[in-house]
């Protein structure tokens, strides 16, 4: 499973002279180049495929197109993805009367060969390998088993999210290639099921307008990300946080050198996302139904809601916001299938150590999960805490304008430090780098949550006692409830006795994977 290529050598060098002039590493090119091959391959599909009665064509084009750009990318490592593809449609006719077979095996050959693959490919940087478009395949695989898996079951036993996913009809060879392969998303998401794939195959997104337009607002917004970023690097590259320099400046200044840098290093993944995104939309492909005004909304495949992101004022606000379709996907195929759990706290876990294992082996990755789990159950006890027995206190001064300024200023300062503090071990990886980082910064984020955590605790312990003296009872798990409801997918509603409510409600819920209707009011 060695990281090697195979690339022709007349490609190798003008992708090299490119890489060269403009002092970016040569898979980094690929991708750009790659990511940007969506908006000719959108183009030719309508003038020329869309209108072809003939769905196998349509099939083609896309198989064909998504595994040529994949070559470009990975030469003969290409291989890897060809053989999880064909071990999924193998599983589905072997294990199609037997769902529980499928799931298992599928979920296991599909996990271990990621695994597997990083294993022999890690090192302590980025390295854009074909683990990076197998990981996004991981999971698009891995849900197509549930959705085969779901299309087995009676219809009156599946949840609103199942019965919009579950596949009665299997698919060809080809079309879970074309799926597979889907210019402008294999590479770096989004993810979406098979039957959205369908459907646009089918042609119930054609007749609506507007795609195009909107596809080019988002490249526009795209290229400005990207172009931030590049400004952002050359400003506070990753290496001159584990230097003398940064370790010498005032406190103050280092954190929130730290906070800029994790927006800057964020940007990195909301400008790909713009920008595939937006090449799914000039295909027609992200349709998601109708504004309030009527208009067609071609937000459906967004994996970023950047005003949502960019007001944010607390991590939850991130997590709303950031990495919107792989949250949706753990929300349904991990959080979902967990609930005979019966308690929120360990689904969430399990959905945050399935996306950290997901992720790799550095010690960065489950660190960072980690700390948002920290962090934004935290932030819950904050806010329970400031409602209850700080503003009845406070009178007037909570309406004043001055106040709601001070506030303002004073979250978006805290929502930029520790956005930088909690992705500081996921962009440096390895603990040696990643600690000193910490101590630079004299852990400060350690410090505040162990002390704030504490505190709560007394807090609580002293609020109980007293409601038990005042006569008011206290509902078992009410003490903890605000701290476990860490995302909106941690809702009470997913663990109600009665499915129908929490089916009804959990899109309401939802916070780790933010639902299809909520992306079209936020972008």
């Amino acid at each position: 499973m060695g990281a090697t290529t195979d690339i022709d050598d007349n490609d190798l060098n003008w992708v090299q002279n490119l890489a060269n002039k403009t002092g970016s590493p040569e898979a980094a090119i690929r991708l750009f180049l790659t990511v940007c091959a969506g908006y000719p391959v959108a183009l030719i599909y309508r003038g020329f495929i869309r209108s072809i009665p003939i769905f196998n064509v349509h099939h083609l084009f896309f198989a064909l197109t998504g595994s040529g750009l994949c070559y470009f990318n990975y030469g003969v490592d290409t291989y890897h993805s060809l053989v999880a593809i064909c071990t999924s449609y193998i599983l589905m006719h072997l294990f199609y009367k037997s769902s529980t077979y499928l799931i298992a095996t599928n979920f296991t050959f599909h996990m271990g060969y990621l695994l597997t693959g990083y294993y022999f490919t890690e090192s302590n940087d980025y390295d854009i390998l074909w683990t990076m478009p197998h990981c996004v395949l991981v999971l698009r695989m891995i849900g197509f088993a549930f959705d085969v898996a779901d299309g087995q079951k009676p219809h009156d036993k599946l949840s609103k999210d199942q019965r919009e996913c579950a596949l009665r009809e299997l698919p060809t060879l080809l079309e879970l290639l074309a799926f597979s392969y889907f210019p402008a998303s294999f590479l770096v998401g989004p993810q979406f099921p098979f039957r959205r794939y369908r459907r646009f195959i089918n042609g119930e997104f054609m007749q609506y307008k507007g795609s195009v337009q909107e596809g080019m607002k988002r490249l526009s917004l795209g290229l400005i990300y990207l172009g931030i970023r590049q400004v952002g690097t050359m400003m506070l590259p990753d290496d001159y946080f584990l230097t003398d320099a940064y370790a010498n400046q005032r406190f103050l200044r280092k954190i929130f050198y730290m906070g800029l840098w994790g927006k800057f290093s964020l940007y990195k993944y909301i400008s790909c996302w713009l920008m595939s995104e937006g090449a799914l939309m000039c295909l027609g492909f992200t349709y998601n139904g109708n504004t309030l005004d009527g208009k067609p909304d071609w937000y459906g495949c967004s994996n970023v809601k950047l005003m949502h992101l960019e007001t944010g004022t607390c991590m939850q606000h991130y997590v709303q916001s950031f990495n919107v379709n792989t949250n949706l996907w753990v929300a349904q195929y991990i959080y979902k299938r967990l609930k005979f759990l019966n308690n929120r706290t360990i689904s969430y876990g399990g959905a945050l150590g399935f996306l950290a294992v997901w992720h790799g082996f550095h010690s960065g990755y489950y660190m960072s999960f980690l700390l948002e789990y920290i962090v934004v159950t935290a932030e819950k006890q904050v806010e329970e805490v400031y409602i209850k027995s700080v503003v009845p206190h406070m009178g007037t001064v909570v309406e004043s304008s001055w106040y709601s300024y001070l506030k303002l200023i004073t979250l978006k300062f805290y929502n930029i430090v520790f956005m930088g503090f909690c992705l500081t071990p996921f962009i440096f990886l390895s603990y040696e780098r990643w600690i000193q980082v910490f101590h630079f910064v004299d852990y400060y984020g350690f410090i505040w949550l162990s002390g704030w955590l504490i505190f709560y605790f007394f807090y609580k312990y002293l609020h109980t006692d007293d409601a038990k003296k005042s006569g008011h009872s206290v509902r078992k798990g009410e003490v903890f409830s605000k701290a476990t409801d860490l995302s909106p997918t941690v809702g009470a509603a997913l663990y109600d006795k009665n499915s129908t409510a929490v089916d009804a409600n959990f899109s309401q819920a939802t916070d780790l994977s933010p639902t299809f209707q909520s992306n079209k009011k936020n972008n």
